[in-house]
């Protein structure tokens, strides 16, 4: 692990994003999923894997966590998530960011894969993050 023993916790605070690209039959089979509402599960599921990330990647420091928040909305060709983490640290929340975003959309596919097996999960990103030594960072579109 990167030794951040002699570091001072600071505000950190990451967004992260993925899209989960559905084909139209699965889109208007969403308020009658037979395994349930995907939207709450996959929310719940994202917040979880955010406060288990030390335990999923290796050399990932655990971290205190302030908040998590995931949002999925309904778009017209599918799921767009969003995650966002903070807390007061001496390392930043960006892998618990993505680890969110990316669990929220494994489980959009897994709620929704009786209805069709050809779901895409795509564009699983950084967007942004605050705090730490390296300052800022917005993604350039």
């Amino acid at each position: 692990m990167v030794d951040i023993s002699g570091k001072n916790p600071s505000r950190r605070e990451a967004e992260a994003s993925a899209f989960v690209a559905l084909p139209a039959k699965v889109l208007k089979g969403l308020a009658t999923n037979p395994k349930g509402d995907p939207f709450e599960t996959a929310r719940i599921a994202g917040i979880m894997a955010a406060k288990k990330t030390a335990e999923l990647i290796p050399l990932c420091h655990p971290l205190p966590l302030g908040n998590v928040a995931v949002d999925l909305r309904q778009c017209e060709n599918g799921i767009r998530i969003s995650s966002t983490v903070k807390t007061t640290a001496e390392t930043g929340v960006e892998m618990e960011a993505l680890v969110a975003a990316a669990v929220a959309a494994l489980t959009v596919y897994d709620m929704c894969k009786g209805l069709d097996k050809g779901i895409e999960i795509r564009e699983l990103v950084l967007e942004r993050k605050s705090g730490g030594k390296s300052g800022d960072y917005v993604r350039q579109r």
